[in-house]
């Protein structure tokens, strides 16, 4: 499920997503922010990789290892060999897969065809396994979407068809403000 709030620059767009996320984490959610920014268009995933470092921020500091150690095991099977690649996208992936040599392992990046297609896809992949291993709904909010770059926007279309496809649409919530 999704939602786009749109509007005039100063309508309070973001302190509603602001106060939305609040409310969630008050109520047991994950509330996930990243921001776009229009100097920041040649950089492909960069609000979507901030939301998901805050992603593994988040599960390392609640301290609950049979969580982390959950998250860390449906991820190795879920990225396989290809996690240090994602790991270029979201750094702090590497303090939950620390023990996992692939994450760390330095391979060629342009060893497929579509780097980009690849990228997207382990993303979908990283929302499948957070979005099922956990009890509390995920809400991603990505700010100022009229400054996403076409990667960006390219994973959020993925996301939104793959996760209302599948049993994680009840524990993932796509929330866009432009």
């Amino acid at each position: 499920e999704f939602a786009i709030v749109s509007g005039s620059s100063g309508t309070g767009k973001s302190v509603l997503a602001s106060r939305l996320g609040r409310y969630i984490v008050a109520n047991g959610g994950i509330f996930l922010s990243g921001k776009f920014d229009q100097l920041k268009q040649s950089e492909p995933f960069s609000a979507v990789a901030g939301a998901f470092n805050e992603y593994c921020d988040v599960i390392l500091s609640n301290g609950r290892c049979n969580r982390v150690s959950l998250v860390e095991s449906r991820l190795r099977v879920a990225l396989g060999q290809e996690a240090h690649h994602l790991v270029k996208v979201i750094p702090n992936l590497r303090n939950i897969l620390i023990k996992d040599e692939a994450a760390n392992c330095g391979h060629d990046e342009y060893d497929c065809v579509d780097p980009r297609k690849r990228l997207e896809y382990l993303l979908c992949q990283f929302v499948a396994v957070i979005s099922t291993s956990s009890s509390a709904p995920i809400t991603l909010f990505l700010d100022d979407l009229q400054w996403a770059d076409e990667a960006s926007i390219e994973v959020i279309k993925r996301l939104l068809l793959t996760s209302g496809a599948s049993h994680q649409s009840k524990s993932f919530f796509f929330l866009g403000c432009c």
